[in-house]
């Protein structure tokens, strides 16, 4: 992949990745910084991605694999976020995407993954089994299970309001 063709990816894709992340981790911070580290190992890898071979794939990967060991070492420290690097909102998310950000942190976190990767993503469930490295049965059941959980948190939510 060029510098030209790359920087064309990086611009086409890098907001679409950072929603994603966003949507699997719940932090919009996290989910810029992630994916920004993403595109830099990328970058560095340019001469062997592929533009044929899902390079998108590839860095949504890495920065779901980022934000995992982020979470894992914050556990970890047990200690307080920084308040210079909470996250700054631009705007108002709507009370629906509230209730859908709410609902997607109560599933475990294998259902989301799949959920987000094939509502949000547009991903097939072949390629997710592909890119989570489980078969496409087990893909099934969890966007099955997901779904089903979903549907009932949501309809616990507009039964409250």
């Amino acid at each position: 992949m060029t510098p030209e063709e790359f920087d064309a990816f990086y611009l086409a894709s890098f907001s679409r990745v950072v929603a994603q992340i966003h949507a699997m981790c719940g932090n919009f911070a996290e989910a810029q910084d992630c994916t920004q580290e993403a595109f830099v190992r990328a970058w560095d890898r340019r001469s062997q991605l592929d533009a044929a071979g899902s390079p998108e794939a590839w860095v949504r990967t890495v920065a779901y694999r980022l934000a995992v060991s982020r979470w894992r070492k914050a556990r970890r420290a047990f200690r307080q976020p920084d308040r210079a690097v909470e996250d700054r909102q631009v705007a108002q998310p709507s009370p629906d995407r509230l209730a859908l950000d709410w609902a997607l942190a109560q599933l475990p976190e294998e259902q989301r993954r799949v959920i987000v990767l094939h509502h949000l993503c547009d991903t097939g469930v072949n390629d997710i089994a592909e890119e989570t490295g489980v078969p496409t049965g087990t893909v099934k059941a969890r966007l099955s299970r997901g779904r089903a959980t979903l549907a009932r948190l949501l309809a616990d939510t507009d039964q409250a309001d």
